[in-house]
């Protein structure tokens, strides 16, 4: 089969649709294969190949060499294989060229279809290998229309949807409005790729500056991570690579012009730029700016922090609604837990109490354990015999089991009081009458933890605190206010 102008069509759909040649070609032998079964039966043995060079699509009708025929569709008799191949012999297979003008007009209706499918279906494969590798990239397009909340945007090669819940509060588009999202998610589907776009995503603040700070391409400036409350506010943590260079002026511009482009695509979107810090403390306290920080303490088993700041200074550190501590969280990827230095002070304060009231514990064993990170009767009673035992005054495992005992007992001696306490205020319990009935009932409270010869009370693990100053019981780092706010004018 001979079309003058077959390999010309098959170079412009591939320009047009984005089609690799070889697919076309595969598409068009497949379809002339259709067309033959759709003629003459599946039982026979068909094979197609086109030819770039010539233009020339040819089809093969193959056919076992057998001394007695008892199915001509399939089988050719040695004499007749002979003519055609003189060295063949009974069992080979002989292909024979078949007249593609004799398929039909059905077969050729059927070829057609076929051809059409397979062109669908691979540009459907081309579309999503295209998108698939840009995902999480910018991309612009036109808004074609709004369909129930969610902006159907023309990309060019296809349509994406830019979701409700992925577009910016309060902002409003209509059809042909230029728009910018970043590529969220690539879905494979049988009606065609689904590309699905986001403007409240972290990446697209991330990819915006990507833009506009050329120091940031050059890998000079690197971003660290970002946190968004999309159409509020954003925190992004910038380091840079080049001590001469200032990672937040960089981000900022001269006179705030690279920031403010930014604000200005996400709709005023107030947008903090931290400097990035090694240290995680550090990088927290940068995190909360402008809030001064007083002491942090790590505990690195739960992944927490504990921010004690001044008290002029507490709705800073938490921000409106808690937006500060949240946004600052999700950017240092720490849970935090900010108190002021008057709530601190008086928990640090009833803790060391609770430890002068455990039996056996003297001040200076109490100011002993407390430089060693045990801040209250509960801590205590949830200590290790083994890390008790390294602490001078405590001599042996006796003892420790001993302070563990106790501990706890005075640990569920003030809890029932408390309670008594609630009761009695409350007016629906009769007062205890003496402090022998009070101390009966802890007794038996704890009767099941009472320690044995030969049994060892295996406790929970506590939160460690690192000293980093020697007068201070908790981890502390100083807060740093290296940090860009942006405000839109």
């Amino acid at each position: 089969m001979l079309i003058t102008d077959i390999k010309r069509v098959i170079e412009q759909v591939s320009r047009d649709k984005g089609i690799a040649v070889e697919v076309l070609a595969k598409t068009l032998e497949e379809a002339l294969k259709s067309a033959a079964r759709k003629k003459f039966g599946n039982q026979i043995d068909i094979e197609a190949h086109y030819s770039p060079e010539s233009g020339e699509i040819e089809v093969f009708q193959f056919k076992e060499v057998v001394e007695t025929i008892t199915n001509p569709d399939v089988q050719i008799s040695l004499e007749e294989g002979r003519e055609l191949d003189p060295e063949c012999e009974v069992g080979d297979s002989l292909g024979t060229k078949m007249d593609t003008g004799s398929f039909g007009r059905i077969a050729a209706q059927s070829a057609k279809q076929v051809i059409i499918q397979k062109m669908k279906d691979a540009e459907k494969d081309a579309i999503y290998s295209s998108f698939i590798d840009r995902k999480g990239e910018i991309i612009n397009g036109i808004v074609q229309r709004i369909d129930r909340g969610d902006i159907i945007v023309n990309i060019g090669q296809t349509e994406a949807i830019l979701p409700q819940r992925e577009q910016l509060p309060k902002e409003a588009y209509r059809r042909g409005d230029r728009i910018r999202a970043n590529i969220m998610k690539v879905l494979s589907d049988s009606r065609g790729p689904q590309i699905v776009l986001s403007r409240t995503h972290p990446d697209f603040l991330i990819n915006l500056f990507k833009t506009e700070v050329p120091e940031i391409s050059e890998g000079i400036v690197t971003i660290q991570g970002a946190a968004r409350e999309a159409g509020n506010r954003a925190k992004i943590a910038v380091g840079s690579s080049d001590f001469d260079i200032d990672p937040v002026g960089a981000c900022v511009g001269m006179k705030g012009s690279r920031v403010q482009n930014v604000v200005q695509e996400l709709r005023g979107e107030k947008i903090d730029i931290i400097p990035w810090h090694v240290d995680a403390a550090k990088f927290v306290c940068n995190a909360l700016a402008p809030a001064e920080i007083s002491r942090v303490i790590i505990d690195e088993e739960n992944n927490s922090m504990e921010v004690i700041v001044p008290d002029e200074f507490l709705s800073v550190a938490i921000g409106k609604r808690g937006q500060n501590v949240r946004l600052a969280s999700k950017l240092t990827g720490w849970h935090l837990d900010v108190q002021s230095e008057s709530v601190y002070s008086q928990a640090m304060k009833e803790g060391y109490d609770s430890l002068m009231g455990v039996s056996g514990v003297s001040i200076g064993l109490a100011d002993i354990l407390y430089e060693k990170g045990f801040f209250s009767a509960e801590e205590l009673g949830n200590a290790a015999i083994e890390d008790l035992i390294q602490i001078r005054g405590i001599d042996g495992e006796e003892k420790a089991r001993e302070l563990i005992h106790n501990a706890r007992l005075a640990v569920e001696h003030a809890k029932t009081k408390a309670v008594t306490v609630s009761k009695e205020e409350g007016g629906k319990n009769e007062p205890v009458a003496n402090g022998e009935n009070l101390t009966a009932q802890t007794e038996a409270a704890v009767s099941e933890i009472e320690p044995s010869g030969d049994s060892e009370v295996v406790p929970a693990d506590e939160d460690s605190a690192t000293d980093m100053n020697t007068n201070d019981p908790g981890q502390e780092a100083d807060a740093s206010t290296d940090t860009a706010e942006t405000d839109k004018e």
